[in-house]
């Protein structure tokens, strides 16, 4: 086990390491997310329409940020994104805990939706500037890993908090990402690679239309849209399923925990298993397991059946989320980053506005097995989407390199290996540009 734990964490950056502490301590005061739905029909008394009206505007805020967070990253820089990212999220934050008008609570979840989002493009970006190609897929499971450990421990806390005093939520989570700006701002320094004016001359410029253009990266992000409709049904149509059939809220809260016990335990070894092999068939294989994973669902009578049915989805979710955000890496240009992972990024916001409207309608309308069935389908139909679409998709190494490359690493010889070299190369911005090319993201 301590070997495997050491060959898991071993050879990474350290600005990777502290990167992932930010993320790590920003999920830890994730509170607000938890509890805004009990804040506001339970504290402040407004109704269950209310509170979805506010989470849409959480979640449309989130869209809008997305492509303006990929252009900062690429014109302003990782860093510098990051720090108006979280500094924002820790003011708007605070802000709302005081907030009692309905209009005025609705335009600061609507800002804190956009601030909260815009540092995810930065953060992609940068740990793809900073990681080895080979160790990409090992570091974005790491970072997922992270991402679920925090908020599996502050979903527990939310509600210790929460009984005590919900604007303590507020405030305990906006000075959490306010140490996540000061932790960026002391121990992390600019990783974009810089370009010669020779560069800069040779290679396109790269804007929202170049992203738009490239039709196959552009099919990925329509099938990442897919998957995450499927997946976002953990959270949304899941509980209003099991409620119709006479389950209780804490027989959810029990079925759902086992999504994120999962993740904690099996992210790394799972990871250690499929970091060197094929991301086609990975992407493949994990679609069609979430899509009958959820498709089961139809089949659940007891409380057993239903955490089964979430073991299932979720060994595809530990699978599918950093092959995914591997290939999305791969397939953006290196001056370019910010923008592709910003429409990204973009997909998994969309998807979190439409899961919602497609399970209450479903269920309404057809009843839940509807909905189960429908997954299903959408699982077929996005492995078969993947297989088709990057059947044509060089192997690893097998493209052209990006000009200005200087090792397969993306750094100078020699470099990568010594204790704080990333930190120095990257703060004196003679970090060359990486490669597209990656081995085969709860955002």
């Amino acid at each position: 086990m301590r070997r495997a734990v050491s060959e898991s964490v071993s050879g990474l950056p350290r600005a990777f390491w502290w990167l992932w502490i930010s993320t790590l301590v920003n999920r830890l005061g994730a509170f607000v997310a938890t509890f805004m739905a009990l804040y506001l029909t339970l504290e402040r008394g407004y109704s269950a329409s209310y509170a979805g009206l506010v989470a849409a505007l959480h979640g449309l805020g989130g869209v809008v940020s997305s492509l303006g967070a990929g252009v900062m990253t690429d014109r302003l820089g990782r860093r510098p994104t990051l720090l108006i990212a979280q500094a924002s999220t820790a003011v708007s934050v605070a802000v709302l805990g005081f907030m009692e008008h309905p209009v005025a609570i609705a335009g600061v979840a609507f800002l804190v939706g956009m601030a909260s989002n815009a540092s995810r493009p930065a953060v992609q970006a940068m740990m793809a500037d900073i990681v080895r190609p080979e160790d990409r897929v090992r570091a974005f499971s790491l970072n997922y890993w992270a991402i679920n450990l925090g908020f599996a421990i502050s979903s527990a806390g939310a509600g210790f908090i929460a009984s005590y005093s919900y604007r303590a939520g507020f405030l305990i989570e906006a000075a959490m990402t306010m140490v996540c700006a000061i932790v960026v701002f002391a121990k992390l320094p600019e990783s974009r690679p810089v370009r010669t004016e020779v560069e800069k001359a040779a290679e396109p410029v790269v804007g929202l239309g170049t992203v738009l253009r490239d039709g196959r990266f552009m099919g990925v992000v329509g099938l990442s849209f897919v998957v995450a409709l499927i997946f976002q049904q953990g959270s949304v149509g899941l509980p209003v399923a099991m409620g119709e059939a006479g389950f209780t809220p804490a027989d959810y809260g029990l079925a759902i925990a086992v999504n994120g016990v999962l993740i904690v335990v099996m992210q790394i070894p799972v990871t250690r298993y499929i970091e060197h092999r094929d991301p086609r068939r990975l992407l493949v294989i994990s679609s069609v397991v979430a899509g009958y994973g959820f498709g089961l669902t139809a089949f659940a009578g007891s409380l057993g059946v239903f955490a089964l049915t979430v073991c299932v989805w979720t060994l595809a979710e530990i699978v599918n989320a950093p092959t995914q955000t591997g290939l999305v890496v791969r397939l953006s240009p290196v001056h370019g980053r910010g923008r592709y992972q910003g429409m990204y990024t973009m997909s998994w916001s969309v998807a979190a506005l439409v899961a919602p409207l497609m399970s209450g309608f479903m269920i309404d309308r057809f009843g839940a097995e509807w909905l189960w069935g429908t997954c299903a389908v959408l699982g077929t139909g996005a492995a078969l989407g993947y297989w088709g679409l990057m059947r044509g998709l060089p192997e690893e190494g097998a493209g052209a390199e990006t000009p200005g490359e200087v090792a397969p690493g993306g750094v100078a010889p020699g470099v990568a290996d010594a204790p704080g070299a990333v930190e120095v190369t990257v703060a004196a911005e003679a970090v060359a540009p990486r490669a597209d090319s990656v081995a085969a993201p709860r955002t």
